[in-house]
């Protein structure tokens, strides 16, 4: 399939590592002209970065609209920045009201402000799409974390509500949902659920995450960043003309609808 993207560009925000690092490098090899936004430079390189990226915090929107300003025009932006508490919230009250401020700013309001500050570069384009990254843990209420569970589902909704702002502008606005995925953000789940065990009863990361897995995903296998990559390069291209407002899982089968 061609998904004829050569030559468009794209602002990938928290495209240092991980599953934005992956979409990042997914456009540029489909030919896309690539600029990235995160708080750390890339540190898995071994060689000079072709995606340029300039550091900045999501939650200062001056820094995100100084990036959006950088572009003389815009096709799409993805926004792929995720962060936990870094604790164990099952039951919620393990938890102090104020670990809720961060985990929301970063992953709601940062995607609000990536928004505003892009906004009318796609509505002038007359297209494009904007693509946020959520999770399944914004739509089943994952107890392991809830201030991350309900900034991921906040964020669906905000998406929704965007979809149908930018559709009379042509613009598409999706999420994508990952579920299980080897990432720094799904080890310190596992982290913060050890650190509150008797170190007798601790367990391997991999013993952790290979039984939870077995458990939650029918197809009882990981998902992988490259896999991401693919759907977001399909999401902003004309096959998926009328597709928006949608969440799409990637998930091995964890969240079905009936």
């Amino acid at each position: 399939m061609q998904l004829n993207l050569t030559g468009q560009t794209v602002a990938v925000i928290g495209s240092s590592n991980g599953i934005g690092r992956a979409v990042a490098a997914g456009f540029l090899a489909e030919g896309c002209h690539v600029r990235g936004f995160d708080r750390v430079a890339p540190s898995d390189l071994t060689g000079p970065d072709p995606i340029a990226t300039t550091l900045g915090d999501v939650t200062a929107f001056a820094e995100v609209k100084a990036f959006a300003a950088t572009f003389p025009s815009v096709d799409h932006v993805v926004f792929t920045v995720g962060v936990g508490s870094g604790k164990f919230g099952f039951p919620f009250w393990n938890l102090d009201p104020a670990d809720w401020a961060r985990v929301l700013d970063i992953n709601l309001i940062g995607a609000v402000n990536v928004a505003h500050a892009f906004a009318p570069a796609l509505i002038a384009r007359g297209g494009g799409s904007f693509l946020v990254f959520v999770s399944v843990a914004g739509q089943i209420g994952s107890q392991s974390d809830p201030p991350y569970s309900a900034a991921k589902a906040g964020l669906i909704n905000f998406m929704q509500c965007a979809a149908k702002d930018f559709a009379p502008h042509g613009v598409r606005a999706n999420a994508i949902s990952p579920g299980m995925v080897q990432t720094a953000l799904n080890q310190s789940v596992w982290a913060a659920a050890q650190n509150l065990l008797p170190a007798d009863q601790r367990r391997s990361y991999a013993d952790w995450a290979g039984e939870k897995i077995r458990k939650i995903a029918p197809l009882g296998r990981w998902q992988t960043p490259a896999e991401f990559a693919a759907l977001a390069t399909f999401l902003a291209s004309d096959h998926a003309k009328n597709i928006t407002g949608q969440t799409l899982n990637v998930d091995g089968g964890q969240v079905m609808h009936s």
